[in-house]
């Protein structure tokens, strides 16, 4: 099996999920909790995703989702499998591992992207296109 720092990713591809990850509305701290095990959507949505600190603000379970999914879909994450199938856990993908240890060096918080950055990345969500 590859460890994660053995895994070749393509520019556009580590770009996209760059990109995906620093406009999620996620801390670093839920990023590197996920490198070494699995977090439940229960603690990442409302008052205890934000009291954690995973979280900018509290947010509804139905968005914390819809979030989760898009970085699954960039290659971030992956859903949690049990021995009855998929879990509402998620942990972090060898590219998110890469990615977060990369954003790791340079402190807490996730640097934010310029707004026609986070614009063009909102456009080609709402679109499904590849950034």
């Amino acid at each position: 099996m590859k460890s994660f720092s053995s895994m070749q990713y393509t520019p556009s591809s580590i770009n996209r999920a760059d990109i995906a990850l620093r406009c999620a509305p996620f801390h670093l701290s839920l990023f590197t909790a996920m490198r070494s095990q699995s977090v439940p959507l229960s603690e990442i949505a409302g008052k205890t995703g934000f009291q954690q600190g995973y979280t900018q603000s509290p947010l509804s379970e139905l968005r914390v989702e819809s979030e989760l999914v898009w970085l699954i879909k960039v290659g971030i994450l992956r859903r949690e499998v049990d021995g009855q199938g998929i879990t509402d856990s998620f942990r972090l993908t060898p590219l998110g591992q890469q990615l977060v240890a990369k954003w790791e060096e340079f402190g807490v918080n996730l640097p934010l992207l310029p707004w026609w950055q986070r614009l063009a990345h909102l456009g080609s969500r709402w679109l499904r296109l590849p950034i």
